[in-house]
């Protein structure tokens, strides 16, 4: 007798993977922020626009910005180009995507963008402050210099960059923490190598001897300035001469303090030298670029020694921002 054999049927197995769990919803902090940045860009970019189309908005009477060419359209086209990209950015720290860009593509945005904003950051509300407490250039000053730009253009285009830093920061620690976490974390550590604690020398020197200078412009002093930026002083512009010194001075000691180790905690150190940096870095080179062309108000440009100062300026930024990159390539290799 043969047995046939019953085999009970099984319901086919399915090999495919499991799809990936979905990114958590962004909290609502985050979106506020994502919105806040997206919006702040507008004004700007509005702007911008509308004098590449040969809109004189916000342009008065007699300003030399209504003899047009090619100087102020490249740079109108430039500086449009910059902001709209802080639109790229607010979504490459936002979006789950933006966790697998490289890092190259980002830090280098975020460091330009920090050094460009935070003198703004710091100026602008000083600024405000000093106008508030009546010691801000009076009606006749004003009235006095030569037609430029409507006074509500500065208020709206710094307001939104202030608003743009302070949204942009708001996203990137976050951003910063869940991928670079731990370069962060814990101690200095152990001194960097020799070369690099002489960059950081330099770097140092080159701090103390930039904010000198501008704090020497802040109080009154023209030294390296030209007859008519000496005559142009204002309340206004020693605090953003202020700006400028205490961003050379982070600069400076956050390259120190990185190259020398220690039991330090990593993330102030850290902080100084990206902030103080990125700041030096990048409105040293602006400045010096910027005097080297055509001037938009029509005066006299900046004299040879504040090109050197600039130079300088840029010079120290560099020095400190090596410092810094050494440091990371360190912690990440650690």
């Amino acid at each position: 007798m043969t047995t046939r054999g019953v085999h009970t049927p099984h319901a086919p197995q399915s090999y495919d993977p499991a799809p990936a769990p979905a990114p958590p919803a962004p909290a609502p902090g985050r979106r506020v922020l994502t919105a806040v940045a997206l919006a702040a860009t507008v004004p700007y970019l509005a702007l911008k626009a509308a004098w590449l189309s040969g809109s004189r908005i916000g342009i008065p009477d007699g300003s030399v910005l209504l003899e047009g060419g090619t100087f102020l359209t490249v740079a109108n086209a430039v500086t449009l180009a910059m902001d709209a990209c802080v639109i790229l950015l607010v979504l490459v720290l936002t979006r789950a995507w933006g966790l697998r860009t490289p890092a190259w593509m980002l830090t280098v945005p975020v460091f330009t963008a920090t050094g460009l904003l935070t003198p703004i950051l710091l100026g602008f509300p000083g600024q405000l402050l000093v106008r508030a407490l009546g010691f801000g250039a009076g009606p006749e000053a004003a009235a006095a210099r030569e037609p430029f730009l409507d006074s509500w253009v500065f208020i709206v285009v710094y307001t939104g960059f202030t608003v743009q830093g302070l949204a942009l920061a708001g996203l990137f620690v976050p951003y910063a923490r869940r991928r670079w976490g731990r370069r962060w974390q814990g101690a200095l550590g152990e001194r960097l190598p020799s070369p690099t604690g002489v960059v950081a020398a330099a770097a140092a020197s080159g701090a103390l001897v930039s904010a000198a200078i501008f704090l020497h412009w802040a109080f009154g002093g023209t030294a390296g300035l030209s007859a008519e930026r000496a005559e142009a002083y204002a309340v206004e512009s020693a605090v953003v001469s202020v700006a400028h010194a205490v961003c050379a001075l982070a600069a400076g000691a956050g390259a120190l303090l990185l190259a020398r180790g220690g039991a330090l905690r990593v993330w102030w150190p850290l902080g100084l030298a990206w902030v103080g940096a990125a700041a030096t870095l990048a409105w040293g080179a602006w400045m010096l670029i910027a005097s080297l062309g055509p001037q938009p108000d029509g005066g006299e440009g900046p004299s040879a020694a504040a090109q050197l100062i600039y130079a300088g300026q840029m010079a120290t930024g560099s020095l400190s921002t090596a410092v810094l990159t050494r440091f990371l390539i360190a912690r990440r290799e650690g």
